[in-house]
């Protein structure tokens, strides 16, 4: 008999809280870590703010010979790993040999790393190239650093579906331990905030152009004028429960009780979005009904047609003003690859402490979408399920259920 699928460790790098408690107190209290960007000049382009990891410190936090080799965006991940496996308990050495699997998501890799060289490159010539080039940048760099890191031998992957990455690849992370492995690393760290990662962003015209940072990203307000993007996510420790209490785990975050996945259809077909149907799947795979879910955490895309087709979902699952809404990715910006494993582990964190998180700098929702968006304050409630969702550019949905610990 299949046991349940549980998450033993959350690791956080994220623009308003380094750390899971950090991150998860300033989150409750609305603090937002959106401001001007700094890591590049951002003033010759139409959008400037972002969400950034501003206290981090590599060398705090990484090993002087990975240095090198790595961009900024593997080492926030290597970071988050290291956490999420310490918050577990988990020892590699002291699981089976091929026992602890890697799958992360990913949208365009170490862009920064890659910048940096081809730059080199074009100024100065092929002998300034860095041999790390060669992997440096590739889109599983993560995966394969955390699992070269920690002498990591189970199975190892990818996903790359922007955004909706992370719920992908904890949904992966999910099917390995059902097939007999006893845990897996998983969920998504992103970075790409420089002109190589910002320019195809602003290409999609759904970046904000406000200048304000308590402006600049309102999903479901009225004046929604697009997203933020910024940088940083999670890592999770995905653990078969049975195995979790066999090692004596410390914590059980909660269940990943639900998962689904779908593609939009192409433009003009005439067949709605694949959101609605990502998030009932999900439920259907759960074994679980509307009715029992307690909080959706928003993909809250930020512009008026994909905030309508968000709100047009969830109310048609729930009914209008049927549970309540939060998006608190307002107070770190759209993550990339990151974003989803973000609300995942916050998620779960809310389950935890009882308590839905503020959509901060929103006001209220425009009252053409009808859902009970939680602004403002922070609001207790009996949590024991949520419904995370997640929409990736080109047209992909994931929907996650997580369910607290019994």
């Amino acid at each position: 008999m299949t046991t349940a699928t549980v998450v033993t460790g959350l690791g956080v790098t994220a623009p308003n809280g380094l750390g899971t408690e950090d991150f998860w107190k300033a989150t409750l209290a609305g603090e937002s870590g959106l401001g001007p960007v700094t890591r590049f000049d951002a003033g010759q382009y139409p959008s400037c703010i972002a969400g950034e990891v501003s206290d981090y410190v590599a060398e705090e936090h990484i090993p002087s010979r990975l240095m090198p080799q790595t961009d900024h965006m593997t080492r926030l991940a290597l970071t988050a790993a290291d956490w999420a496996l310490a918050d577990a308990g988990i020892d590699p050495e002291q699981m089976p040999e091929f026992g602890i699997g890697v799958v992360t998501s990913a949208s365009g890799g170490a862009v920064e790393f890659g910048q940096r060289e081809l730059q080199n490159l074009w100024s100065k010539g092929k002998e300034y190239v860095s041999a790390y080039q060669s992997f440096a940048w590739f889109y599983a760099v993560n995966t394969g650093q955390i699992s070269i890191r920690h002498k990591l031998r189970g199975p190892s992957g990818v996903l790359l579906t922007e955004q909706a990455g992370g719920i992908d690849a904890i949904g992966q992370a999910r099917r390995h331990v059902r097939k007999g492995f006893p845990a897996v690393i998983s969920g998504g760290v992103d970075a790409a905030i420089c002109p190589w990662g910002w320019v195809p962003q602003i290409a999609s015209g759904l970046m904000s152009t406000v200048d304000d940072p308590e402006r600049a990203y309102l999903p479901f307000a009225a004046d929604a004028s697009g997203y933020v993007p910024g940088e940083g996510g999670a890592i999770l420790i995905v653990e078969d429960e049975r195995s979790a209490r066999e090692r004596g785990a410390g914590q059980v975050y909660g269940e990943i009780a639900g998962y689904a996945a779908t593609l939009d259809p192409a433009p003009g077909s005439g067949r709605p979005p694949g959101l609605r149907r990502a998030a009932e799947n999900a439920l259907a795979d759960a074994g679980l009904t509307p009715a029992d879910v307690d909080v959706v955490f928003a993909d809250a895309a930020g512009t008026p047609a994909a905030d309508r087709a968000e709100a047009e979902a969830i109310t048609g699952i729930f009914g209008p003003h049927g549970v309540p809404v939060t998006a608190p990715k307002t107070m770190t910006g759209r993550l990339l690859a990151g974003g989803a494993a973000l609300d995942v582990a916050t998620a779960l964190l809310a389950l935890r402490d009882g308590v839905v998180p503020p959509t901060a700098h929103v006001t209220e929702a425009a009252p053409e979408h009808r859902i009970d968006l939680v602004t403002g304050q922070a609001r207790e409630a009996d949590l024991r399920t949520a419904l995370v969702l997640a929409r990736g550019h080109g047209g992909f949905n994931a929907a996650l259920v997580v369910r607290r610990a019994a």
